[in-house]
Parts: structure tokens; C-alpha cells; sequence
């Protein structure tokens, strides 16, 4: 059984995501998340979820699976297209088996049944949290670099790039480009995404320019480093 003081220790400073379309079980559930995560982002259906999740950072999403315009197998679907180590929890119904299989397959190892219980739920919250927390832990007292191949490392300390540790010159767009691709290696980053990380520097870009800046950081870095996902954004591609 999860003791809530335990959990709160791993998730007070976590954001979550919840999409579910019943009302009443939306808002109980909201209210009781609300008492251990930092912020709880409640919408009705997976369009809006998807609308939120592109717009700002969650550590943990919960979703039901039936929904309109947007159910969670294409939220979730979609998600991972954008980031895909989020963590993502699924409450499934006993008549939705046949949705699972999808699920599982994109990757979804976490599943709660309806009618939710909450010793349940935690339970799977805090195995997460404390996964999330400690990956967060170790990647601080690591090193900085991010290695890109066998030759060209990026060093965020000091927003360096190197090739074979002899320095890369880089405009200051560039630099800041590759500031935000690295503060979370694989999640796709939008136009959006990328024109308030600069407006947060005090620079600005205009969201045609960005393929422009793209296209000559290329020429510096190894060629399949920086991905393009077409009509959702920009991502690195870093080696273990």
C-alpha cells in the first residue's frame, strides 16, 4: 500500500495530464491528484490533451481510452511521435480489451481498470514518480555532453560544440537552438515551442527563419543529428 507521504516526496514537483470525458470521475480524480503534483492539467477529450501536451512540459499523462474527436490510443499515438519516453498511464474499462493490444504495442506498460481504485492508481504513481526522480537525479550529477556520434559532443555547461574536442564555432541562434533541443534529448519541439524558448533569451525568431537556421547548423553537426518531423517540429538525436 502507497503512503501518501511517500508519494508526495516524488511528486511535488511533477506535472500531470488527465483526459477523461466523465465529469464527475474528471473532477474527483482531479481534486485528488491536485493534493500531491506541482500542477494537474484536466481536459475531457484528446484533442485538448494533445493541444496542452504541445504547449507546456507534463512528466506523467493519464488518460482514459474512450473519448470524442480524440481517443486515447491516437492521444497516445501522437504523444509518443512527439516524445517518446512519456511516461503515460491508461484507465481501461473491462469492455475495452480490444484497445490494449495497440497500447501495448506503442509502448504502454501502465494500465488501470475502471471503476479506478485509488490504492491502485497511486500505487502505479509512485513507481513512476520515483523512475522519473531518480532518472532526473542521476542526469544531474552526470556529465554535461550530449555526444551526437563518435566525433562531435555538445557540451551544455558551456554550450560548446565539439569535434573531436576541438571547438565548433557557432553563431549565438545556433547555440541557442541546440540549448533547447538538448534540455530534453528525443522530445520534438515545435515552431512554437522554439520561438518562446528565444523570446525567454531575449532574441527573437521569426518561425520562417527557423528551417533557414536549421538547414546551416546541419553543416556543423553530424547529418542525422537534428530531426525533422514533418508538421509537428525539431528533435536531436543523441547516442547513449
Amino acid at each position: 500500500m502507497t503512503d501518501s507521504q511517500e508519494l508526495l516526496q516524488y511528486t511535488k514537483n511533477l506535472n500531470l495530464l488527465f483526459a477523461e470525458d466523465y465529469e464527475e470521475l474528471r473532477q474527483s480524480t482531479t481534486e485528488i491528484l491536485k493534493n500531491f503534483f506541482n500542477s494537474v492539467d484536466a481536459v475531457d477529450d484528446g484533442d485538448k490533451a494533445l493541444e496542452l501536451y504541445k504547449k507546456n512540459h507534463y512528466d506523467i499523462v493519464l488518460t482514459d481510452i474512450r473519448m470524442p474527436i480524440m481517443d486515447g490510443v491516437e492521444l497516445t499515438r501522437k504523444i509518443y511521435e512527439i516524445n517518446p519516453e512519456q511516461s503515460i498511464i491508461i484507465l481501461s474499462a473491462h469492455d475495452e480489451s480490444k484497445y490494449l493490444i495497440p497500447l501495448i504495442n506503442l509502448g504502454v506498460s501502465q494500465f488501470i481498470k475502471k471503476p479506478i481504485d485509488y490504492q491502485e492508481l497511486m500505487d502505479s504513481l509512485l513507481k513512476i514518480s520515483k523512475a522519473l526522480v531518480n532518472k532526473t537525479d542521476k542526469s544531474s550529477t552526470a556529465s554535461h555532453n550530449i555526444v551526437l556520434d563518435a566525433h562531435y559532443h555538445y557540451d551544455k555547461e558551456n554550450r560548446l560544440l565539439l569535434k573531436d574536442n576541438e571547438p565548433v564555432y557557432l553563431t549565438k541562434y545556433e547555440i541557442i537552438f541546440l540549448d533547447i533541443l538538448t534540455n530534453q534529448s528525443g522530445k520534438i519541439f515545435s515552431n512554437e515551442d522554439i520561438v518562446n524558448y528565444y523570446l525567454s533569451k531575449n532574441e527573437s525568431i521569426d518561425p520562417q527563419n527557423i528551417r533557414k537556421l536549421v538547414s546551416k547548423l546541419r553543416k556543423k553537426v553530424p547529418s542525422d543529428s537534428i530531426e525533422s518531423v514533418y508538421g509537428v517540429g525539431y528533435r536531436i538525436i543523441s547516442k547513449p
